[in-house]
């Protein structure tokens, strides 16, 4: 089972961010070539290249870059900085080497499945494990970015806590996070269309996503039992390699323990458009966890977080909710911003407004529908798709929210 390691932070004492981003180039076509700007910097192939203060490298897809700061952050400020000299790093050597660009949001726009291919590298053993069971040829698997945000806890009473508090702030957060209304070249049903693939990828071995919404537990050993070793049975079942079992990062819901870290691990986001939205994002989850645990209430039924967690997916910050708080998403995830801001340090409130505007103006999902659709009236919708994913990513770029 995962040991974990000596305490080093206080709970909610640091932000650690994952963001995961297409390479494409100028025509937003996705460029499988992440193990060449790997062996570009490194010489040779390896999962990871770590620079001064960020690390890149492989995801699943090998169109898809994640980057990571080397340490997590105790300020925002500095968390923005750092990853945005990360990003521009990255960004000026794909320009000048490859003629590539990096790119945000929740799924590629374009991407054709038979287009995407799976890292065949180092520890490719791990897919291959994976494709013993599950189709790979998915959007689920090949056509999902997130960003992925690790928060400390410091004892066990605490974590539990957070855990169970993080389930119902998973159900309502992709109504502000969401940014994935397109894929394939069309317009999706829904407003979450990544996190609609995401819960369909391991259908196979159910217990491996659950509801996507976290179970409330009571101990790590229950934790362990009741889920870690129930999906880990269920996948010695269906034949899998050793190399996946028993691995609490195995585990899909939209926020796990990360025993190695001493961290919860929230993977509910979508990635955005830009480090400035992702941090914002992060100080919100942070300011709202810290008001939510000081709760004296109960929690929310689990059947109605995830009852919530599937309209919002269809309709985000328009969703019909079942919360006592509000009858939509928008008027939930107000009642939520009102917590955080009371619990926001200085530094946090210097990002909360621009949750506030995705919470009046709508989600990034929401913008770009809106805008795609007003600019297919002028032109056919391929163009209209590309035109504004091309703004995305100059927003990346400059480091500028996308209204």
């Amino acid at each position: 089972m995962p040991k974990e390691e000596p305490n080093t932070y206080k709970n909610l004492e640091v932000l650690g961010p994952e963001h995961e981003f297409s390479l494409v180039d100028e025509e937003l076509k996705a460029l499988p070539i992440v193990d060449k700007v790997i062996k570009d910097f490194r010489g040779r192939i390896v999962n990871f290249v770590e620079l001064p203060n960020f690390t890149f490298g492989k995801e699943l897809q090998t169109h898809v870059m994640e980057i990571k700061p080397n340490a997590p952050f105790k300020s925002p400020e500095i968390f923005e900085r750092t990853m945005q000299e990360a990003v521009l790093t990255v960004a000026d050597f794909l320009e000048s080497k490859y003629k590539a660009n990096l790119l945000g949001t929740g799924m590629h726009p374009l991407l054709r499945l038979d287009e995407a291919n799976v890292w065949s590298h180092r520890h490719r053993q791990i897919y291959k494990a994976y494709s013993k069971v599950f189709s790979l040829q998915r959007h689920g698997w090949l056509n999902i970015q997130s960003f992925q945000l690790n928060i400390p806890y410091s004892d066990e009473k605490a974590a539990i806590q957070m855990h169970n508090w993080l389930a119902e702030i998973c159900a309502y957060l992709p109504a502000i996070s969401a940014s994935s209304p397109i894929y394939e070249g069309k317009i999706g049903d829904l407003v979450d269309n990544r996190l609609h693939f995401y819960i369909q990828n391991q259908k196979e071995v159910p217990s491996i996503v659950g509801d996507v919404i976290p179970e409330y537990v009571s101990s790590f050993k229950q934790y362990r039992k009741e889920i870690i070793e129930r999906y880990s049975l269920d996948l010695a079942d269906a034949g899998v390699d050793k190399c996946i079992l028993h691995k609490d990062w195995v585990n899909s819901r939209g926020a796990i323990f990360r025993f190695d870290r001493k961290a919860l691990e929230i993977r509910i986001m979508d990635e955005q458009e830009c480090v400035k939205s992702d941090v914002a994002l992060s100080c919100f989850i942070r300011a709202l966890t810290k008001g939510m645990m000081k709760k004296k209430s109960g929690f929310l039924p689990h059947e109605i977080l995830v009852k919530d967690f599937n309209a919002i997916i269809k309709r985000g910050l328009a969703a019909q909710v079942s919360h006592p708080r509000g009858q939509t998403a928008r008027q939930i995830c107000e009642y939520y911003y009102d917590i955080a801001w009371k619990n926001a340090t200085d530094e946090e409130k210097k990002y909360l407004p621009l949750i506030k505007k995705r919470i009046e103006r709508g989600n990034l999902s929401d913008m770009i529908r809106k805008t795609v659709r007003k600019k297919s009236q002028k032109t056919d919708l391929e163009e209209a798709i590309v035109s504004v994913y091309l703004s995305l990513r100059k927003s990346l770029i400059k480091n500028q929210p996308y209204f």
